[in-house]
């Protein structure tokens, strides 16, 4: 006999084989750790956010909201820390210039209107980040406190490009 046959009988299979026919199902790649380098930056005057690959070709554009006059976008070189796809929203009013000192911290779950939006892009510089957003027609026009905010389309988009150690340039 064959493979089945054997199986039927209850024999043991032949080291390394499934009993079925075929090649084995192929193993998905790491592909976070695979993703080519990458430099995102972000320009205040420009209020846009660019993705250069490895020979500085600019292979992603985004009009972006980049902090305000209380929290100026922290202009300096920093590095992805990971990314959060359908985060909460951890509210601390100490963190808000805007906040009602009264008010308690709170995690708002995550969903549609989450402040962040779909994705959180966490960067090295503490409690800043790049993220999506509930309210997309606001970009480019209202003032964020001091992340950079993109549509959810393009944070998601973005969220796809970088890994950890991705290097982040936000510039004037």
């Amino acid at each position: 006999g064959t493979l089945a046959a054997a199986e039927k009988e209850g024999a043991a299979r032949p080291a390394g084989t499934t009993g079925r026919r075929g090649s084995p199902p192929s193993r998905q790649p790491n592909t976070v750790a695979m993703r080519p380098d990458v430099t995102v930056t972000v320009s205040r005057a420009a209020s846009a956010l660019t993705v250069a690959d490895a020979s500085g070709q600019t292979i992603f554009y985004a009009p972006v909201t980049t902090g305000s006059e209380h929290d100026p976008l922290p202009i300096g070189e920093w590095k992805v820390n990971g990314v959060q796809f359908n985060p909460p929203f951890n509210y601390n009013p100490e963190l808000f210039w805007d906040a009602d000192p009264s008010h308690a911290k709170a995690k708002l779950p995550s969903g549609p209107n989450n402040p962040v939006g779909l994705v959180w892009i966490d960067l090295s510089k503490e409690h800043y980040g790049i993220h999506g957003t509930p309210e997309p027609s606001t970009i480019g026009r209202t003032q964020s406190h001091g992340c950079v905010r993109l549509t959810n389309w393009d944070a998601l988009k973005l969220a796809g490009m970088v890994k950890p150690g991705t290097r982040v340039v936000f510039s004037e």
